[in-house]
């Protein structure tokens, strides 16, 4: 189920599905690149204004599903019009700096993005643009992404399938609002 915070500014309702913490894995795999399985963990959270802070941390997984190593950083805010009109200003660790502007689907929780512009640091490898599709699919959040570089045509590179996460507040705020329970557990459920 989804909740709508009582601070959140008006504007952000219909991006209310995105709000908490999200990690699971994904695949990468693009020209150039070993292809690759990795770990992600994203939040977008809100602090009242008409915007969702965005922070995506990803690492590349071993076999046996060990963190071996940091993949990729972003950091963000997410903005939409009352036309639902998305717009998203991003910054990677590898000195790209993005703004994707897309929609929120009608009836649905998708959000389709384009670059409009990208700025690159000297030291930040080839890349001149992509495309991302995030969807709220059966309460998780499931996102592919599509990179473009002078060499290679956009095409898709990663995608993941992530999980909300509860923190341990969260269970300690829910845990104080339940009723009494019995000491056994047992009649809870009778």
């Amino acid at each position: 189920m989804i909740e709508i915070p009582s601070d959140l500014h008006p504007d952000l309702v219909p991006l209310v599905f995105l709000l908490g913490k999200w990690t699971g894995a994904g695949v990468t795999d693009f020209p150039g690149q070993e292809k690759a399985n990795f770990g992600q963990e994203v939040t977008f959270s809100h602090d009242g204004r008409d915007f969702l802070e965005y922070v995506s941390h990803s690492w590349i997984l071993d076999a046996e599903g060990n963190k071996v190593k940091p993949l990729e950083t972003e950091s963000g805010f997410w903005r939409i019009d009352k036309d639902r009109k998305v717009e998203v200003v991003m910054t990677r660790d590898t000195g790209v700096v993005e703004i994707w502007y897309g929609e929120l689907a009608d009836q649905k929780p998708q959000i389709d993005l384009v670059t409009d512009a990208v700025a690159r640091t000297a030291a930040s490898g080839p890349y001149t643009g992509g495309k991302r599709l995030y969807g709220y699919v059966k309460s998780d959040l499931m996102w592919v992404g599509e990179k473009a570089t002078p060499e290679v045509e956009l095409r898709p590179y990663m995608s993941a399938h992530l999980k909300k996460t509860v923190t341990p507040e969260e269970v300690e705020a829910v845990a104080k609002n339940l009723p009494d329970l019995p000491d056994d557990g047992i009649a809870f459920f009778r």
